[in-house]
This record gives structure tokens, C-alpha cells and sequence, in this order.
């Protein structure tokens, strides 16, 4: 079996009602920080995913460049097949990409297209 994928989450994915319809459990998770980006916030009209956590509203993370600037999340650690569920989770205002969190761990994020 693969080992799992480190995923940075900011938002709903953090959501214990969130991670048992997506994945079916509940995620072990650790503190991070991504550097360079800042929080801006996207209307989401999916209903299914507004159903599903509650809120219309979602944050989105854009890349800054400056060192300044720091996005506080969590760590989240997904199989393959769990990534896949959060891409299929995730609205088209989002895209997943490669990041350097301020721990040096290199992981997924979903960042603003």
C-alpha cells in the first residue's frame, strides 16, 4: 500500500462532517503554516458542498510571493484515493498544486485557479 499523501487544509476540510462524507473517517492532522500566499474568500454554488459544510462563503489561498504573508492550517494525511475525493470535493474555483509549508514538508494544496 502507497503511503499517504501529506494535504495543507484551511478550510472545510478540516470539518469532521466534511472528512466522514468525503472519506469515510476522520483525518489525523498537524499544525502548518504555507508561506507566501494570503486568504481570500469565494462564494461557492455548489449546494452539495454548501449542504455539506454549512457555510456559502469558503476561503481560497492565493499565492503572494511575499514571505510576509502566511496561511494557518493543518496538515492532513489522505491516501490516494482520498485525494481523489477531495479533487472531486473541491469546486473549479479551486486547483491542486505542489507546496513548501514552513515546517519544509512538501505538500498538496488547493490553491485559487
Amino acid at each position: 500500500m502507497a503511503a499517504d499523501q501529506p494535504l495543507f487544509s484551511y478550510g472545510t476540510l478540516q470539518n469532521p462532517d466534511v472528512q466522514l462524507d468525503t472519506f469515510g473517517r476522520r483525518l489525523s492532522a498537524e499544525d502548518d503554516v504555507l508561506p507566501g500566499y494570503t486568504v481570500d474568500y469565494a462564494e461557492i454554488e455548489d449546494t452539495r458542498v454548501v449542504d455539506l459544510s454549512g457555510l456559502s462563503v469558503h476561503p481560497v489561498v492565493r499565492p503572494t510571493g511575499s514571505p510576509l504573508d502566511k496561511v494557518v492550517g493543518k496538515v492532513l494525511w489522505v491516501t490516494e484515493d482520498e485525494l481523489d475525493a477531495a479533487d472531486e470535493y473541491e469546486v473549479a474555483l479551486y486547483r491542486r498544486v505542489s507546496v513548501v509549508l514552513a515546517s519544509g514538508r512538501t505538500a498538496w494544496a488547493y490553491v485559487s485557479v
